[in-house]
């Protein structure tokens, strides 16, 4: 049997890795189907009621899976991490009731009306509904990186002992939940979001315009052109932001950094390698050791570290007690860095393509869009995987370890069985998320229907000619 530690590590790990995918697909989706609804209304162009009516099933699909899977997680945290919820409930609980009451409520309310009112309310209570609906959908990001950042940087607490538990007094709530790492995450998770379903969006629609030309070609190339304009504003965001997240994690979390760099030793002047293998695979946890091959540049994680100086001293992880697993945190990070990079080239590419009027002739760009599509997903699990493993050996950074926070009565043979069950359930429930979702993409865009499309066809009649002859 697994250790129950390592075991519920494990399966909250997957239930969130899969977990992930549909909230990504919900908040990045909720700016577009504004934007839809707002052009149908304003134009009154068929085109916009149909994307915004395609696009809008995917995101349903993705509310109700993801409503499935993250309800789960909240109750993992008593089944698996009971020792932890009881010590830092009165903190970490505040921040999810909210979430369901505030965010989840106003988002499923006004999503029976986004889905099925079109033809039973009026232009501006819709459109509100989609403004709503996607306000909910952000306000539960809010709610939800409010609770992790505080513990990646806790404040606005203390530690008091209750019937003989060490728990957290809540002190100072605005300390507490405007925490200073909140602000990062959430732009960085937002626009992660956006970019992913831009991603999302332009390989679908290069798909359509490379290999299915024939088939609705106006409503893919404006799908494309969309997806690319955003790409454009997102791609190079992420990178810059990044770029100024890193040295925000150097000052908060310097062990989370020296993991990211795989920096055992305090040194000045460290290079960022890019690829890193040692020579001896009892040494795969630690990357640089002994390196058999490298492409580094000199002075380049000092220089990330300070924001300009090559020379600025990494304090190793020899410095700290205990070290997360460092080649998971070592490469996820290089493989987040790079696709961050590749998606600011893909941006740029087809950015210049559609200047030069070439943006539907170009068929390596369509390849690349299409391998590309799930891509941004990917790349926000990475992000993920270097936040919450980065932290290791802390559930909550220098205050309770994770070790600490499982569930005292929890034995290896519960945690080994849950693991596995909860492994074939979220497997067949993405399983069933991608055979719906490409099932809809493989059936194509709507027919044109409603108010916009009945008086176009009107216009278009012949003098004299009514709909009742």
């Amino acid at each position: 049997m697994v250790d129950p530690v390592l075991a519920s590590r494990l399966q909250f790990a997957l239930t969130t890795i899969v977990h992930i995918v549909f909230p990504v697909v919900s908040m990045g989706l909720a700016p577009f189907l504004v934007y839809f609804t707002y052009k149908e209304i304003r134009s009154g162009e068929p085109i916009y009621e149909r994307l915004r009516r395609f696009w809008l099933r995917i995101f349903g699909v993705s509310f109700a899976i993801g409503t499935v899977t993250g309800i789960v997680l909240e109750f993992e945290f008593g089944t698996n991490f009971a020792a932890f919820s009881a010590s830092v409930g009165e903190l970490f609980g505040g921040p999810l009731a909210v979430e369901g009451m505030m965010a989840f409520f106003l988002e499923a309310t006004f999503l029976g009306i986004f889905l099925f009112g079109r033809d039973r309310v009026g232009d501006k209570m819709y459109f509100l509904s989609s403004v709503l609906v996607g306000l909910g959908t952000w306000l539960s990001a809010v709610w939800i990186l409010v609770a992790n950042s505080w513990m990646q940087t806790p404040q606005g607490f203390e530690m008091v002992t209750k019937n003989g538990v060490p728990t957290v007094l809540l002190t100072d709530p605005i300390a507490a939940y405007a925490n200073p790492r909140f602000p990062w995450m959430f732009v960085h998770m937002q626009n992660a979001a956006v970019l992913s379903v831009a991603l999302l969006m332009a390989g679908i629609a290069a798909y359509h315009v490379r290999y299915r030309a024939a088939t609705e070609p106006e409503f893919w190339k404006k799908t494309l052109k969309i997806a690319v304009l955003v790409l454009l504003i997102t791609a190079p965001l992420q990178v810059l932001h990044g770029d100024a997240y890193a040295r925000h994690i150097f000052e908060t979390q310097p062990q989370k950094f020296a993991a990211m760099e795989a920096v055992w030793e305090t040194d000045s002047y460290v290079p960022e390698y890019i690829v890193a293998f040692p020579t001896d695979l009892s040494q795969i946890a630690d990357p640089r050791a002994k390196e058999l091959f490298g492409i580094g540049i000199p002075g380049g994680a000092s220089w990330l570290a300070s924001g300009g100086n090559p020379q600025a001293e990494i304090t190793g992880l020899n410095e700290f007690e205990g070290s997360p697993p460092v080649a998971v945190v070592f490469w996820s990070f290089r493989l987040m860095v790079g696709l961050g990079f590749w998606f600011m080239v893909l941006a740029f590419w087809a950015g210049y393509r559609w200047y030069s009027g070439e943006l539907f002739e170009d068929h390596l760009l369509h390849k690349s869009l299409v391998g590309s599509t799930i891509l941004g997903i990917l790349t926000v699990e990475l992000g993920w995987v270097v936040t919450e493993v980065g932290r290791q050996p802390w559930v909550i950074q220098g205050v309770m370890k994770t070790s600490d926070g499982v569930s005292p009565g929890l034995t290896g043979a519960e945690a080994t069985l849950t693991l596995v069950g909860f492994a074939g359930t979220y497997a067949l429930l993405l399983g069933v998320y991608v055979y719906v979702v490409r099932y809809i993409v493989r059936q194509g865009p709507p027919e044109p229907e409603g108010p916009a499309v009945a008086a176009t066809a009107e216009a278009e009649q012949p003098a004299g000619v009514t709909g009742d002859d």
